[in-house]
């Protein structure tokens, strides 16, 4: 029968926290770039000009219609041969995640926007208000309230996404817990702290976006 010895972790400590570092630091960069992009995406979904239009739709769709995985891949190996650039672990994978969740975040953006009653955008023209003046200060701030709880769910979905970047050798959790293991010996241990470092971090998250969207269905 298997012996479970957790101890010999405690000499793989520190690498194990840099690799949390690591992917909490990466979470919070594809979460930023995310927003920028699915904010842009949405607000072409809904431009009047349909070549825009068709542009952010073919964004979204390729993205959210493929793999993660495979855009990571691409983006690192393929995509400097198609643009001419040399491109780091890092660059791609921010790049390949940062786009994935824009894709997400587009919809539920472009969904919190379309939600507002539209007299709202005709009262502010009445006013004298541009277009972009009135999305920015009357529409946004309204959609956001509603758009909070489905944009943390997302956001949760890109931090256990940043577990993939490991296969391009980005030193996150996951691929620091691969190291020790083949060092110790002892995957089983090894990954069961990872899952459980996942598991401490999610948990309160989802917990917490529950209860926003109690608060929401309240108000």
């Amino acid at each position: 029968m298997y012996q479970w010895d957790f101890s010999i972790l405690w000499d793989y400590r520190w690498i194990f926290l840099q690799g949390l570092g690591v992917t909490v630091s990466f979470t919070l960069a594809i979460i930023a770039g995310g927003l920028v992009v699915g904010l842009a995406a949405a607000i072409g979904l809904l431009s009047r000009f349909a070549v825009l239009r068709g542009v952010s739709l073919g964004f979204i769709e390729i993205f959210r219609c493929t793999p993660v995985l495979v855009q990571l891949i691409w983006c690192y190996y393929a995509l400097p041969m198609l643009a001419g650039v040399e491109m780091t672990p890092v660059t791609a994978s921010l790049l390949a995640l940062s786009c994935y969740g824009g894709a997400f975040y587009a919809e539920i953006i472009r969904g919190g926007i379309v939600s507002i009653d539209a007299g709202q955008s005709e009262a502010a023209s009445a006013l004298g208000m541009t277009p972009a003046l009135a999305m920015r200060r009357i529409i946004l701030p309204q959609a956001l309230r509603r758009m909070v709880p489905p944009l943390m769910n997302q956001s949760i979905l890109q931090f256990k996404n940043t577990s993939l970047v490991s296969v391009l050798a980005v030193p996150d959790l996951v691929y620091q817990g691969q190291m020790a293991a083949h060092d110790s010996f002892r995957p089983l241990e090894t990954y069961t702290a990872v899952a459980a470092a996942y598991f401490a971090i999610l948990f309160p998250l989802t917990l917490f976006v529950r209860w926003r969207e109690r608060r929401s269905e309240e108000t």
